[in-house]
């Protein structure tokens, strides 16, 4: 189904490096979710009234919230994909993320009232009246869910969208929603339990559960986060792929929306190679990366003596340190400056983000530990942080 309706409403729905097409895809999956969560909400309204259930009703406004939720996400991708301009040269492709913490704010909002709800319904409860034709509209409200959810889990998968994921995580916690409903009116029929409020209380912590884990997904990304762990390794492998490349660091990620990605990288060269030619292979670097991963990124070259045997034991031995310290921390930027009275160990160390070390411990730590062999040896250490990861 998801692709016949790519078929005939997105042409060259196969194309989804493309913006526009992109678009297509967001305002595909918010026309659809309108449509069908207001045909189920219409639905549940009328069974609600009919069995005096307030878990029913309550799940239809929820459907009703959804509905409005689908024109945000909708609403959201035809705003991202405006071009960039004097006030945002990055674009605006985060509006889609503040479109999905919208529609998890709105989830949170009706799941606060849901409770509500259902506590007054706890107070002053009402008879529920049992119909098998209820229980059968339930059901395919269930079913219409677990497709729409499905469905806009595959749309967002194919354009990596974090809006679409959310859509999908709200369907899943609608059908939980039902199925509580359709225990409560079984309960109520054939046990004689009006568990109706309960049972409604139990509707709204889904839909909150369902609101917090919305929230989380989108505001993540508008924070900063760092970037999928398959996509630092395979930068890493295309960069390391050149001959003339040592060593890379410093790889930093940032995301204005999943089809407009910047970041910048320290290339490591050996210092007695040509500037001209390890420009051109910086330039290399970037085309390729643009090509394969879609990000525009900035490639800076960091100079090393590869040739130097003193250097080259100095930082081993370095390495060696570091290592014994925590296993986690690396080194880059080595350099060595020999004086008539001490020579300088001058290297960044990368310190974890999960380190209970603090910087200044850190520092001392090393210091400490080369002095013991090398007295005359002093070290200028710059603390550094990984923004690729931890």
């Amino acid at each position: 189904m998801t692709k016949l309706l790519l078929k005939l409403f997105i042409k060259d729905y196969k194309n989804i490096q493309d913006n526009t097409v992109r678009e297509k895809y967001g305002v595909l999956g918010g026309a659809v979710g309108i449509v069908l969560n207001i045909i189920l909400a219409a639905a549940k309204l009328i069974i609600g009234s009919f069995s005096g259930s307030i878990s029913i009703t309550a799940d239809a406004v929820n459907n009703f919230s959804d509905a409005g939720s689908s024109i945000i996400t909708l609403i959201g991708f035809k705003m991202s994909n405006k071009p960039a301009d004097t006030t945002h040269p990055f674009g605006h492709g985060r509006i889609e993320y503040i479109s999905g913490l919208i529609v998890g704010f709105i989830v949170l909002l009706f799941g606060f009232d849901f409770i509500k709800t259902s506590v007054e319904k706890i107070i002053n409860p009402t008879d529920i009246t049992y119909s098998i034709w209820v229980i059968i509209v339930l059901v395919l409200s269930i079913l219409g869910k677990i497709w729409l959810g499905l469905f806009n889990r595959n749309l967002g998968q194919k354009i990596n969208s974090t809006a679409m994921t959310a859509v999908f995580t709200d369907c899943i916690s609608d059908c939980g929603a039902t199925l509580v409903t359709i225990i409560s009116m079984l309960l109520s029929r054939y046990a004689g339990l009006n568990v109706d409020g309960i049972l409604g209380i139990v509707v709204a912590v889904i839909i909150l559960i369902a609101g917090i884990n919305i929230v989380k997904d989108t505001i993540n990304p508008l924070l900063g986060q760092p970037p999928e762990e398959e996509l630092v390794k395979g930068i890493e492998k295309l960069i390391m792929s050149y001959d003339k490349v040592v060593g890379i660091h410093d790889l930093i990620i940032h995301n204005y929306g999943s089809a407009k990605t910047f970041g910048s990288v320290h290339v490591e060269v050996p210092a007695n190679e040509n500037v001209l030619v390890v420009h051109e292979i910086m330039d290399d670097i970037e085309v390729a990366i643009k090509k394969d991963f879609g990000i525009e990124i900035v490639a800076h070259t960091d100079p090393i003596e590869t040739d130097n045997k003193i250097v080259t034991q100095n930082r081993k031995e370095i390495i060696e340190i570091t290592r014994n310290i925590d296993d986690k921390l690396s080194i880059h930027d080595f350099r060595l400056v020999s004086g008539p009275n001490h020579t300088n160990l001058i290297f960044d160390v990368v310190l974890p983000y999960d380190s209970k070390m603090a910087e200044k411990e850190l520092v001392d730590k090393i210091k400490n530990k080369v002095k013991e062999n090398k007295p005359n040896f002093n070290c200028v250490i710059t603390v550094d942080r990984n923004y690729s990861g931890n």
